[in-house]
């Protein structure tokens, strides 16, 4: 499984590329920080993400996990569940990100720091 890396500007193409061809072939994982505006790409798990941003000072009420599968344009290429989402303390009681004004946000810095959907 490949490597998690923790950008904070846009990752190149054939880093992305490698990502998704040594972890799950058609897509990868990555956990956003929304407040420090940072993403944890690629590994097994979401939860590995999740830990390397604390790790790094995140906190977990800023943290968010999602999917990201290239080639299937803006509007298909994020999946916005992962067992890291289930959080009731903030009102989001499923794997799935249901707050719109959430996956605007991590809909915007998936844009900016991994891409929108491109084919590789």
């Amino acid at each position: 499984m490949a490597d998690i890396k923790l950008i904070t500007s846009k990752i190149d193409r054939d880093g992305l590329k490698k990502l998704v061809d040594d972890g799950f072939k058609d897509m990868v994982k990555y956990v956003v920080d929304l407040k420090q505006r940072r993403i944890a790409i690629g590994g097994e798990l979401h939860a590995d993400g999740e830990q390397m941003l604390i790790e790094n000072g995140s906190e977990q009420k800023d943290i968010w996990g999602a999917n990201y599968y290239p080639g299937k344009g803006e509007s298909g290429c994020i999946e916005y569940t992962s067992m890291i989402n289930i959080r009731p303390s903030q009102k989001n009681n499923s794997m799935e990100v249901m707050d719109e004004d959430l996956r605007k946000k991590i809909r915007e810095m998936t844009f900016e720091l991994i891409g929108s959907g491109e084919e590789l």
